[in-house]
């Protein structure tokens, strides 16, 4: 949150890019390469945003990074012979 006097309180989004690919089994595999460890899996993209936002809060905290700010992620697809899966 962002406080000046006078003004209203205003609260920033952190913008992350995550790296969505495909591996051989059909899994979706998410990572942050802006934070170190930041990855995880799913079979569906739904279920994958979900536990990339949670995998991104648990790296903030760890770091002692405020993570209750909204989150802003910018999506990057890499197939495995089938092109970008966004």
């Amino acid at each position: 949150m962002v406080k000046r006097a006078g003004l209203k309180e205003t609260t920033v989004a952190k913008e992350f890019t995550v790296v969505i690919e495909r591996d051989e089994e059909g899994y979706l595999g998410a990572s942050v390469p802006s934070l170190r460890g930041c990855h995880t899996q799913a079979r569906s993209l739904d279920e994958l945003f979900e536990r990339i936002k949670e995998a991104i809060r648990l790296c903030l905290e760890a770091q002692g990074a405020s993570a209750s700010e909204p989150l802003s992620l910018s999506l990057e697809g890499r197939g495995k012979g089938e092109g970008v899966i966004l």
